[in-house]
């Protein structure tokens, strides 16, 4: 018996969107999914045909690179963070749209004053950021954090974050400033290479979702 496809989805910011999008794909999740009690992680698709995963956003690229999921929705922002050579991102769908920009403190302290051939900044995203600095001709030491990024500079842990931003809102709210766009932000649909050479069923649904998106 051919087992169902793993479809990976991210928690949070995206999957709101990408829920309706997914519909259109015929993805379509049992209802248990959008029961906010239910802690489950792996539901089936109302048709039957499919298993579909709910993990954190760096996690359905890891899922999908290593073939645990063959098909999946993530921003580019994790995509190119991790640079998985199995990872293929065939479909841009449009939605997710926000950028990973640098900020900084409004007003200008001893830590983050000037302009320095190496900095502390504090991120989630250190591949994409010492890469980044390293175009600038600067030395990134890159302090890991998965939240509270805006924290950092007020307690002199890093004189500047790098962190996605839509409008800009919550930097305003803890006294920071955007000052460079690295990239701009959204979601695609990912699938793993060699399932997508091997199995039908994944290229029939890149197909699906490159209609879905040209639609949009």
């Amino acid at each position: 018996m051919t087992q169902p496809l793993t479809f990976a989805v991210p928690k949070g910011r995206i999957l709101d969107e990408a829920l309706p999008v997914m519909a259109r794909g015929g993805v379509v999740p049992e209802s248990a999914f959008h029961d906010k009690m239910d802690r489950s992680l792996s539901f089936a698709s109302e048709d039957g045909k499919m298993r579909i995963i709910r993990v954190r956003a760096f996690d359905v690229a890891t899922f999908v690179a290593f073939g645990a999921a063959q098909v999946g929705i993530v921003g580019s922002d994790v995509i190119e963070e991790f640079d998985y050579s199995e990872l293929y991102a065939p479909v841009d769908l449009g939605i997710g749209a926000c950028r990973l920009s640098v900020a900084e403190p409004a007003q200008a302290n001893a830590y983050s004053a000037g302009i320095a051939s190496h900095m502390r900044v504090a991120t989630k995203y250190p591949n994409i950021t010492s890469r980044w600095f390293e175009q600038q001709g600067v030395q990134a030491e890159c302090v890991k954090l998965n939240g509270a990024m805006e924290l950092a500079p007020s307690l002199g842990l890093a004189g500047r974050i790098v962190d996605l931003v839509s409008t800009g809102s919550t930097l305003k709210s803890n006294g920071l400033v955007e000052k460079e766009t690295i990239m701009q932000i959204s979601a695609r649909l990912i699938v793993n290479r060699a399932a997508l050479k091997t199995d039908p069923r994944v290229s029939e649904l890149v197909e699906r979702f490159r209609k879905v998106a040209a639609e949009s």
